[in-house]
């Protein structure tokens, strides 16, 4: 009597709570799905970081302003030497007023027009040093630690080249060569891709014998394509980390080279130049603007590319992603 009890129960159960699903050659075939996207979800988790936004709008304002500035309406030129009507001569020192925002210099320039030209020129020093250095040290560290043959012969060109201080080569190079702007950005390239390329050796040697990786090259997998579909995606985020650091890195080695007197010509508006000029009248109460004005600009560059650099380094990272 109890089996039939169960055996009635078990049946109920079966009607009521379950049917036979058909068979559908279509869905037989279908695999998993996620919906997910790494690039989608390193964005979500970006914008979830406030301040990183706040210095991104404040990053995007800058540049969108430095490069619109010369175009908008009753713009001075940074290297023309505004005349005093009354006097006939140079306004040398005019504190800031609503024709002069940001005041003259000693030979009479126009501040506001000269702080959004040296901007200018060294967010493109910046950038163009860092995307180089990028370039250069994603390639050299990829092929340095996967290749195990070549890895003790750029081993020794990097510690020649890392054992001579890169102040010395800045500074026999801009000796050498005519200051400009295309000296300036050679001299910070010849040697600033050494930290990259070891930075980028070291992480691929952590993972290149990592099961998948072994598995690609027993299937025959060609190098290029194991270190760029492999290796290299598993290290964006300090990629980008490492970019966002470099350019205000060469910004500041350019403000270095200025201050002590290696830098750009004094006709090419700078942030180093306007700030090597500033420390020259900061202890007159009277014009320290000229110093205060470019600093705020730089230290808002500097300031925006770090706290941006690091947001996305996190962001990037999918053990962040949800």
């Amino acid at each position: 009597m109890g089996n039939k009890k169960v055996g009635k129960l078990s049946d109920s159960l079966n009607q009521s709570l379950f049917e036979f699903a058909t068979y559908d050659p279509f869905r037989s075939k279908r695999g998993g799905y996620s919906n997910y996207s790494y690039w989608s979800s390193t964005l979500k988790v970006f914008c979830k970081n406030k301040v990183a936004l706040f210095f991104l709008c404040i990053l995007i304002l800058l540049l969108v302003f430095t490069i619109l500035q010369p175009y908008l309406p009753n713009q001075k030129s940074p290297t023309e030497i505004s005349i005093d009507p009354e006097t006939g001569m140079q306004l040398r020192n005019h504190p800031p007023d609503s024709e002069y925002i940001f005041g003259t210099n000693s030979i009479g320039q126009d501040l506001w027009a000269r702080i959004w030209s040296g901007t200018r020129t060294s967010l493109m020093i910046g950038i163009l040093v860092g995307i180089w250095d990028c370039i250069i040290g994603i390639i050299v560290g990829a092929i340095w630690g996967y290749i195990r043959s070549l890895d003790r012969i750029i081993t020794e060109i990097y510690n020649v080249l890392n054992n001579i201080p890169t102040t010395i080569v800045l500074v026999l190079l801009t000796y050498i060569m005519k200051p400009s702007i295309g000296t300036l950005i050679f001299a910070m390239c010849i040697t600033g891709w050494l930290s990259m390329a070891r930075f980028i050796r070291n992480q691929i040697v952590i993972i290149r014998d990592r099961e998948y990786n072994l598995a690609s090259r027993s299937l025959g997998t060609p190098t290029f394509r194991l270190i760029t579909k492999n290796l290299l995606p598993y290290l964006v985020s300090v990629i980008m980390l490492r970019l966002a650091l470099s350019i205000p890195g060469a910004i500041g080695s350019e403000v270095f080279l200025t201050y002590i007197g290696l830098g750009l010509p004094v006709d090419v508006p700078s942030l180093g130049n306007l700030i090597n000029e500033g420390r020259g009248v900061m202890m007159t109460k009277s014009l320290r603007y000229q110093l205060i004005f470019p600093s705020i600009i730089l230290s808002l560059v500097t300031i925006s590319f770090y706290i941006i650099g690091n947001a996305f380094a996190d962001a990037a990272d999918p053990r962040n992603h949800i």
